[in-house]
């Protein structure tokens, strides 16, 4: 999706995004589009007679401006 210009972060539950926005303008630098929200439920896994639950987590796709990009991974 990096080619695209969209990046995926790992958020804190209780994030908005505006917050969202404005962290990642300043931490890289970089002018963001659009942000995009996905709430991923918790879910129940079983390993035997015993279950448990996988957490629940909030991730954020963000669309940069045309032309910019993280260099967030070495190549």
């Amino acid at each position: 999706m990096s080619a695209l210009g969209k990046y995926i972060f790992l958020v804190d539950k209780k994030a908005t995004k505006p917050e969202i926005k404005k962290i990642i303008k300043v931490v890289y630098k970089v002018d963001p589009v659009f942000v995009h929200i996905v709430n991923i439920k918790p879910k129940v896994r079983r390993l035997g007679r015993t279950s448990g639950v996988k957490p629940g987590y909030k991730k954020a796709i963000v669309t940069l401006k045309a032309g910019q990009k993280l260099d967030v991974l070495p190549h």
